[in-house]
């Protein structure tokens, strides 16, 4: 039947399994991807062991030559995960068409656009290859079986693009500098779309950041000219001085330049916050994020859900000291960070001062918070808590 499960009892039971249709009989699992048409045939999907993952999706290339082949202009096809030049996989599709077919047109109504267009109506996104590349014939082995290593790398062709119209403009072209990059292409038009010619939620982050770089901003617009347009509107914003000084006495609603309160408001605030004025740098709007962490600090009955405790054991001094070394850290309360203390059973207590909730309408930054426990250096483990919590800079 198959070579390869001799003494091998476990694989033998994996590929061999019994007969849902028949007791006592076995069946034989290929690895064949199939499917029962209404008419009761088998149609052949391709291999399950050809399963690939991209970006987080498990894909079967079988399924999606199927549908290439539903194609009136297809006659074969094979579709295989390729890694582009940043060493990312992508999907590209080789067909193998006839003569009407014809050859990629000028206007962007090429073989390439009609077959994404054809997938993109029974597919989904993730499933619909960056390249398509028209063969001849597919390449086989000696044994009849596709040579894969023959395949060839897809070229500018393979991708679906529009007519081709230089960059306008120094950052269009800017743009299609990096979109060339990224993409791995010879030539971007600014009638190409960044998705078609093989992008995804990935490289966007890398194009982000190159835009960080030089300055500009972000718009979801896939093509150059509207990209190009949204960065040409891109300007720095002027963020207002902070009037609130150590030195003020009292608040007013012309110190709060962020957000509009009226005098009595004001002094509501200043009455819940430990220390009154002195202790308040500035007031303004929570941003969603910020919102949501209140909110659910609020809605806590029992302890802070933002604040992390966690214990950690060392087997020796210089373990705990090499964690201290590593991370950053603040001692709240303490003239001095905290040391083991030598001999058995002695425990280290201090007294946390000045550690409070933390007030949200003061600006807020993560801090860790570490708290000296009981702790011994001799014959024993050195024990240590830390603590992480949303507090006011103040």
């Amino acid at each position: 039947m198959a070579r390869g499960y001799l003494n091998r009892p476990e694989l033998t039971a994996a590929r061999f399994i019994a007969s849902p249709f028949v007791e006592g009989d076995r069946l034989y699992r290929s690895g064949d991807l199939g499917r029962y048409l209404p008419d009761g045939n088998l149609e052949f999907l391709g291999r399950n062991d050809d399963q690939v993952k991209i970006r987080g999706f498990r894909i079967e290339p079988g399924e999606i030559a199927a549908r290439l082949c539903e194609h009136e202009l297809v006659g074969d096809a094979v579709v295989v995960a390729r890694a582009d030049r940043a060493g990312d996989q992508h999907l590209v599709a080789y067909v193998v068409c006839g003569p009407e077919a014809g050859s990629d047109d000028e206007d962007g109504s090429g073989l390439a656009g009609a077959l994404r267009a054809h997938l993109g109506g029974r597919l989904p996104d993730y499933m619909v290859p960056a390249a398509f590349v028209r063969l001849e014939a597919l390449p086989l082995t000696a044994n009849g079986k596709l040579d894969r290593q023959a395949l060839p790398a897809p070229d500018d062709d393979a991708y679906a693009r529009a007519a081709y119209e230089a960059p306008q403009g120094a950052v269009e072209t800017a743009l299609a500098g990096i979109w060339q990059e990224l993409l791995g292409v010879e030539r971007v038009g600014r009638n190409d779309n960044f998705f078609e010619l093989g992008g995804h939620s990935l490289l966007a982050v890398q194009l982000m950041e190159r835009l960080r770089l030089l300055s500009l901003g972000w718009r979801c617009a896939p093509c150059l000219p509207g990209r190009a347009a949204s960065l040409g509107s891109h300007h720095e914003v002027a963020v207002p001085a902070n009037l609130i000084t150590e030195h003020s006495t009292a608040i007013t609603p012309q110190m709060l330049p962020l957000i509009e309160l009226a005098q009595p408001e004001i002094d509501r605030i200043v009455a819940t916050v430990p220390g009154g004025v002195g202790n308040i740098q500035d007031i303004y709007g929570l941003s969603p994020l910020q919102d949501g962490i209140l909110f659910h600090h609020l809605l806590a009955s029992r302890g802070d859900p933002y604040l992390l405790v966690s214990q950690m054991a060392f087997a020796t001094v210089a373990c705990w000291s090499a964690i201290l070394a590593r991370f950053s850290r603040w001692w709240i309360g303490t003239t001095s960070c905290a040391r083991p203390l030598s001999g058995r059973g002695c425990r280290a207590r201090r007294r946390l001062s000045g550690a409070r909730r933390p007030w949200m309408c003061a600006r807020s930054s993560w801090r860790a918070v570490m708290v000296p426990a009981p702790m011994s250096s001799g014959g024993g483990s050195i024990h240590a808590s830390t603590a992480s919590t949303l507090a006011g800079r103040r």
